[in-house]
């Protein structure tokens, strides 16, 4: 299995194996940046809708196909139903929410709840109707990667792409409706018309996404990668590339184990594979990271112990326990007393007391945000000025 594995991934499993695995990264790279802006613009729940809302015209596309006697279900049809009825609730949803008294995720759950019911009920119609080529139907709500054509990978792959280089030719302004869309309106930008855009790219995201993952779960590409990512980092260009790359590397991992079991849904490992790097990203990611936060907590515990230990050993207090323990393996103690290392230690520590709880009495509104008092030598948080005067201030008289 590790063979195929290794075969499937780096593309020499065949061409439409290789052309398969590479329209998934792409979907999953096109949903990771169309998605960081999604987040940012506080629209998740939006994209939830517009997924389940596709449902009913994937169906309708379905039915007029057989109507005009086309032979086999045509997937540029089903499509194009899918984008229909996706604006449709798209544009339901915000009608709801601005002529009427219901709130935004009120409207999304009755449009979802709706959209989706109605596109059971003619799924099940279909079933029983004798018609030509709806076996494979029902694979769009939850996806079948196996089953795509080759041709479809492509086409899902160069959209995919056009999506992705999309975001990245309106960076700026996409940036601005993310962070400020009031501003952005004050000085002239269209609002309006940006946040139409992006919904557009949703869309297609959304739709391209029905063949690969279905329309369940496809949501998840456009929400799980930056949301991983946001554990990251905080500047937006790194965190749209980090969602990409966590997007294409879902797609890219999800499809070679799709192909390696194909009796699992295809969408459902994709999105496992997704679900996985956001547990590490929420344990191991250096910025915001469970684990990182842990232990950034644990060295400023024990570095506040440390200090303190020392100032009670320079006032000629006896430390005991795990304190003593401490400084002894750190080299600040020997036979209970301080080395003279422990003793300049125990001064600067005490020094940066003093000059801290002065500078907490004058300036308690000036503490900068991301000073540790109390840890953090006072000379590499304050400018040299501000010590000097509160060295002054703190002298004895």
């Amino acid at each position: 299995m590790m063979d195929e594995a290794l075969r499937i991934l780096t593309f020499q499993s065949g061409f439409n194996s290789a052309v398969v695995v590479a329209g998934t990264a792409a979907l999953g790279l096109a949903g990771g940046t169309v998605g960081t802006f999604l987040l940012l613009r506080r629209r998740a729940l939006v994209s939830d809708a517009l997924s389940h809302a596709t449902l009913p015209g994937i169906a309708v596309a379905f039915l007029v196909g057989a109507a005009l006697g086309l032979p086999e279900r045509s997937l540029p049809l089903l499509l194009a139903g899918a984008v229909a009825s996706g604006v449709v609730g798209l544009l339901t949803v915000q009608v709801l929410s601005r002529f009427t008294r219901l709130t935004e995720d009120s409207a999304i759950g009755a449009v979802l709840s709706v959209f989706f019911g109605l596109g059971v009920v003619l799924l099940s119609v279909i079933q029983n109707l004798e018609l030509g080529g709806q076996a494979g139907l029902k694979t769009f709500i939850l996806g079948q990667t196996a089953a795509m054509a080759q041709g479809e990978a492509i086409a899902i792959g160069l959209l995919a792409a056009g999506a992705a280089l999309a975001v990245a030719l309106l960076f700026k302004e996409l940036r601005v409706l993310a962070f400020d869309p009031g501003f952005a309106a004050v000085q002239g930008w269209p609002v309006g018309a940006l946040d139409l855009v992006l919904m557009g790219l949703a869309t297609l995201v959304t739709v391209i996404g029905l063949q690969t993952v279905g329309l369940i779960l496809v949501v998840a590409l456009l929400i799980i990668p930056p949301a991983a990512a946001r554990f990251w980092t905080d500047r937006l260009p790194a965190l749209t590339l980090i969602a990409a790359v966590i997007g294409a590397l879902s797609g890219w991992l999800g499809a070679t184990l799709s192909a390696l079991l194909p009796k699992l849904p295809a969408g459902a490992v994709i999105v496992l594979v997704a679900g996985g790097f956001f547990l590490l990203s929420f344990l191991f990611a250096p910025a915001r990271g469970l684990v990182a936060a842990a232990l950034r907590q644990g060295r400023l515990r024990l570095s506040f112990a440390e200090r303190r230990a020392l100032t009670e050993l320079l006032d000629g207090r006896p430390v005991e326990g795990a304190p003593a323990l401490w400084l002894r393996l750190r080299g600040h103690t020997r036979d209970g007393a301080l080395t003279p290392a422990g003793q300049a230690a125990a001064r600067a520590a005490a020094r940066d007391r003093r000059l801290w709880e002065r500078f907490l009495a004058d300036y308690p509104a000036l503490l900068p945000a991301h000073a540790n008092w109390g840890v953090d030598p006072i000379d590499s948080v304050l400018p040299g000025d501000m010590v000097r005067l509160l060295e002054e201030r703190s002298a004895p008289s």
